[in-house]
């Protein structure tokens, strides 16, 4: 299962800790694995229509007793039907064995599904459903015509009564007409009753049917997935082992999403201290045409995912020395931000990248914390708009609580125009257009963001093209919504501009910094109403 090099490492050092798999730049090591693995994947015929509709794969270095320097090559969730070829490492564990456990209570759980589809699909039960669905309806409309015919009929009488109509015996008519319309009323809800009672009685059967097999579904499948997911026992290299529902037990989400332990990263660490190969370093790249909502791109090298992956990772690479986090490494370089201008309302400020605009989970220092330092008499928010912590640029701080809802209203309405100017990896088709492609949050992976046409909010971006040199094109962006990384998403998804922002990390390559700068806002003042136009360029 270990593979060697085939092109002369010698020369090349040895990692002296192991990757931080949530933010990192591939070793050289593994970058020559990782060629190698490429090489074998375009070799396999049988495989390039999958390959097509793109796969993770991932490589793991390691050293073996006897000091020997060599790699592992492990795939996310299955290839081909099948999750054993054996060039690749082995998964956590077989859900695919035809005499296993799971395929045995799958099979079960699909017999259930198909009695279900019998019982929905069955031609009584469907005229059924529409025979009592249409009789609710035809009840409501008829009760409802009744109940305005009393009411118009009683708007008569009143009339009748005030216009000085004393005769008793109109009197007594007009009493009786009142009383018999309510018992029609009365008789005609009863028949619809009487009526929907039977329909449903007749559906019954189905209905409980249904209602059983459901239940019986639901309460099979949470067994079978609490099984599986006992079945996924994961190692650190101090051989502790924990299974998936000790894992998730203490995170948000609590139980493992889908597919959680099929991932490359936990594959090829099991295998590794299950035979007792010491890991160095470790990277995944994308194979293939991206996936519709997410952001793929063929070749390029990805971290692993937030949801399924870092709770797993957490307990197997415990015990290993970790690269630090580069975002956090970077943090004590990032200068304090510059005051392009102020007056007693508000101040705008020149984000650096790599700085927050607000606090967040780590101790990383944000444009919030620096301006109530600043600021202490400030109040309100102060911080009108966001700029993601990789973007740097012009950003609106205010000193005053009203002056914070009058600027926070000015953003909702769009009535602040911005510019944004970015440099994308490669060239567009377009010199100009806009962007409509609707996201929304990647909830195993955050804080990624997908292409949703369906559940995602609407997300607008105008872009300009304004240099290209063959190799990289210099752009200028109009965001017309505010979404999260809605430039970021626009420029890389193959349904916008099919060409990611350069040192995007998360939707691109890294670099030394996200190329992603606003540059200039323009509105009016909330106080004075004169009209504000800032301008600051990017250093790229």
């Amino acid at each position: 299962m270990i593979h060697y090099f085939t092109k002369p490492i010698h020369e090349i050092e040895l990692p002296p800790r192991f990757t931080f798999p949530f933010n990192y730049t591939p070793h050289p090591l593994c970058i020559l694995a990782a060629e190698q693995v490429q090489q074998y994947i375009d070799g396999q015929a049988a495989w390039q229509c999958e390959l097509q509709k793109g796969k993770m794969f991932g490589v793991l270095i390691v050293q073996t007793p006897d000091q020997q320097v060599g790699f592992l090559a492990a795939f996310s969730g299955n290839l081909d039907k099948r999750n054993d070829h054996p060039y690749f490492v082995p998964p956590v564990y077989d859900l695919l064995r035809p005499e296993g456990y799971f395929k045995i209570h799958e099979n079960e759980i699909s017999e259930i599904n198909r009695q279900i589809r019998q019982y929905e699909e069955d031609p009584q039960y469907i005229l059924l459903k529409k025979e009592w669905t249409d009789a609710l309806r035809s009840r409501e409309t008829e009760i409802r015509q009744a109940k305005l015919d009393l009411k118009e009929q009683k708007i008569r009488r009143d009339r009748l009564r005030q216009d000085g109509v004393s005769d008793p015996e109109t009197q007594n008519e007009m009493i009786r007409q009142s009383q018999f319309q309510k018992a029609e009323v009365k008789r005609l809800e009863k028949k619809w009753n009487d009526t929907i009672d039977a329909l449903q009685h007749r559906k019954a059967f189905f209905d409980t049917a249904l209602e059983t097999l459901k239940k019986e579904r639901k309460n099979r499948s949470a067994q079978l997935q609490h099984w599986i997911f006992s079945r996924f026992s994961f190692l650190n290299i101090r051989k502790q082992k924990k299974d998936l529902n000790e894992i998730f037990q203490n995170t948000v989400q609590r139980v493992p999403p889908s597919g959680a332990g099929e991932c490359a990263g936990p594959k090829l660490l099991q295998y590794a201290f299950i035979n007792d190969l010491t890991p160095l370093a470790m990277a995944e790249f994308w194979w293939g045409d991206s996936p519709v909502s997410e952001i793929r791109h063929h070749g390029s090298y990805y971290p692993a995912c937030q949801g399924k992956c870092k709770p797993i990772l957490g307990h197997m690479l415990d015990g290993l020395t970790l690269d630090a986090d580069p975002l956090l490494q970077n943090v004590q370089s990032i200068p304090e931000p510059e005051t392009i201008y102020e007056d007693e309302w508000l101040v705008i400020i020149n984000k650096p990248a790599g700085m927050l605009s607000v606090p967040g989970k780590s101790d990383s220092p944000s444009v919030y914390d620096l301006m109530k330092k600043r600021y202490p008499d400030a109040t309100g928010p102060m911080i009108v708009h966001r700029l993601d912590m990789s973007t740097s640029g012009l950003l609106i701080v205010t000193k005053h609580k009203e002056v914070h809802k009058i600027m926070q209203a000015r953003f909702k309405e769009r009535s602040v125009r911005k510019r944004y100017i970015a440099l994308l990896e490669g060239t567009i088709a377009t010199t100009s257009g806009i962007v409509d492609l609707p996201i929304r949050p990647d909830l195993l992976d955050r804080p990624r963001q997908i292409a949703d046409p369906v559940n995602g909010k609407k997300a607008l971006t105008r872009y300009d093209v304004l240099e290209c040199d063959g190799k990289r094109t210099r752009i200028a962006l109009y965001p017309l919504t505010g979404r999260t990384h809605q430039l970021r998403v626009h420029c890389a998804h193959p349904l916008g501009l099919n060409t990611p922002i350069c040192g995007d990390e998360l939707y691109g390559r890294a670099d030394r910094r996200l190329f992603l700068h606003a540059e200039s806002l323009r509105f009016d003042h909330p106080v004075t109403g004169k009209e504000i136009r800032i301008t600051t360029h990017p250093d790229f």
